[in-house]
Parts: C-alpha cells; sequence; structure tokens
C-alpha cells in the first residue's frame, strides 16, 4: 500500500514533469535533419524552483491502490492549454507552448 507522502510525491513529480514538456521540452532540428541539442546543457528542463507550489488532495477510497506516477502528466497540457486559452483568447496547437509570431 503507497503511503499518502509516496503519493503526493508522485502526482507532485508527474505534475511537474508535465508542466515542462508543456512549457518547455524541445528537441530542435538544424542542417541536415540535426539534433541542435547535444546535452543537458543545452536542453531546457523545467527546474524544481520553477515548479509552481502544488496542493495534492489525497481523497479517502474503499478501493484498492494503483499506480500514482502517470495520472498527473497527461491532463496538465490540456489545463495549462486552456489556461493559455483563456489569458490569450487563441487555442496553441504544438508544445511546447509558445505566443505566435
Amino acid at each position: 500500500m503507497a503511503t499518502p507522502d509516496v503519493v503526493r510525491a508522485q502526482m507532485e513529480g508527474g505534475i511537474g514533469f508535465g508542466l515542462g514538456s508543456v512549457l518547455m521540452d524541445e528537441i530542435a532540428l538544424g542542417p541536415g535533419g540535426r539534433v541542435q541539442q547535444t546535452s543537458f546543457a543545452s536542453y531546457p528542463l523545467l527546474r524544481l524552483p520553477q515548479i509552481p507550489r502544488t496542493e495534492v488532495a489525497i481523497l479517502p477510497s474503499d478501493q484498492p491502490p494503483s499506480g500514482v506516477g502517470e495520472p498527473p502528466t497527461p491532463p496538465i497540457a490540456a489545463a495549462v492549454g486552456n489556461a493559455w486559452r483563456s489569458l490569450i483568447g487563441r487555442a496553441v496547437h504544438h508544445l511546447p507552448f509558445r505566443p505566435a509570431a
């Protein structure tokens, strides 16, 4: 059985991972289709101090526990996308999200 602290850490980590992919993660191709990022120094990752305060609520349930590592990652793109659209008035259809030039 997972402890609440493990569940909370997995949820927070998954949210941070998903948020990074929405806002920063990008592989750029240069001349000849060569990948421009050669190491983590040239590949932008969301760092821990950049992750916004995250609150995880664990609700009581009679169901047996299941995996908690993956569920928070996919919906973060939709949540940020909806907020982005509300903010700028247009949907963004690519990752990472960037304002149109």
